[in-house]
């Protein structure tokens, strides 16, 4: 038994040395670049998920930021780089999903179906719909009863328009019957601002960005715009469960290369990637301080994801009349 234990351990040693070994002694840094400013949530993950690569590839990994227009200057200069396992991405579904939906391809600069390939999805985490503790709201039927009274406002933030909390809050608001208007903040950190300010009584979010508030008694989760219930707020019902159904799901982040990167290097990160997201440290530290949960898909079935996201929401947002400032 012993021995059959240390020759699958041999063999296990000789496939990571196959998987990783390749670059080694590379002296050139591998870059994860985020197209969002330092200490946001892509930022975190990147970061953390870079520190293990560097361990596990024994190669340099940096994460570089490039902020701007919604991700778009990172996705631009990844779709230049040469495929040579030198240069990725890491981005959330929204930068491509409704990006790709609201904007030419002329605008953006790429073709989220033809510039990219796709790696490894990382992580998943809840869109919520919060609102005020003093509303008295605490079920979606609830929030439906005080919309139509006076004492409903009839607005909604978000953290910029043309996301997946705009979109599901528009179709909320028709599946319930109710108007729905949003306004648009630049990011969560204002949006709850202006909540616990009493300027707004509801908000659509990113859920761990009310958590504390939440925990605080200040506001209310009503319910998460996901197929099922999250293992972060796992007493939270779906809008689903609740009749409300808007398609939705978890927003999650993923890893993207150039286009025709070679297979070689898509095999060797993904088999690290799927390494770093299966340590005990990096679940529990996603978890507890970045409130996302590890939830590693190779490339395919990223590629799958977004075609069925892309599919669920084409017809919503072209149907809602919403046209993006270029």
């Amino acid at each position: 038994m012993k021995t059959l234990k240390l020759a699958r351990r041999s063999l296990l040693a000789l496939g990571l040395a196959a998987a990783f070994g390749a670059h080694a002694q590379s002296d050139k840094p591998i870059r994860i670049l985020v197209g969002f400013p330092p200490g946001g949530g892509s930022d975190s993950l990147a970061r953390v998920v870079a520190e293990k690569l560097t361990t596990v590839l024994k190669q340099t990994v940096i994460v570089e930021n490039r902020p701007g227009v919604g991700g778009r200057l990172a996705a631009q200069a990844v779709k230049a780089a040469a495929p040579d396992g030198l240069t990725y991405m890491l981005a959330p579904n929204a930068t491509f999903v409704f990006q790709h939906l609201t904007y030419p391809v002329e605008v953006l600069g790429y073709d989220m179906t033809k510039d990219f390939t796709s790696v490894a999805r990382l992580n998943s985490y809840p869109m919520a719909m919060v609102v005020t503790a003093a509303s008295g709201v605490k079920t979606a039927k609830d929030f439906v009863a005080w919309r139509k009274t006076p004492a409903g406002q009839p607005t909604f933030g978000t953290a910029g328009m043309g996301g997946d909390t705009h979109f599901n809050g528009l179709q909320f608001g028709k599946i319930a019957g109710v108007e729905m208007t949003v306004v648009p903040y630049r990011g969560n950190g204002p949006l709850v601002n202006d909540m616990l300010g009493g300027q707004l009584q509801t908000g659509n979010m990113v859920a761990g960005d009310a958590i504390q508030h939440v925990k605080a008694g200040k506001l209310t989760y009503v319910g998460v715009f996901s197929r099922k219930r999250s293992a972060l707020i796992p007493d939270v019902p779906t809008m689903a469960e609740q009749g409300f159904d808007t398609g939705g799901d978890d927003g999650w982040m993923g890893i993207w290369g150039p286009a025709k990167l070679a297979p070689a290097e898509l095999d060797r990160m993904q088999n690290a990637l799927k390494m770093v997201l299966g340590l005990p440290e990096v679940k529990d530290l996603m978890m507890n301080r970045l409130l996302q949960v590890a939830d590693y898909q190779p490339g395919a079935e990223v590629d799958k994801t977004l075609q069925a996201e892309l599919a669920h929401w084409g017809p919503i947002i072209k149907a809602s009349g919403f046209k993006p400032q270029q």
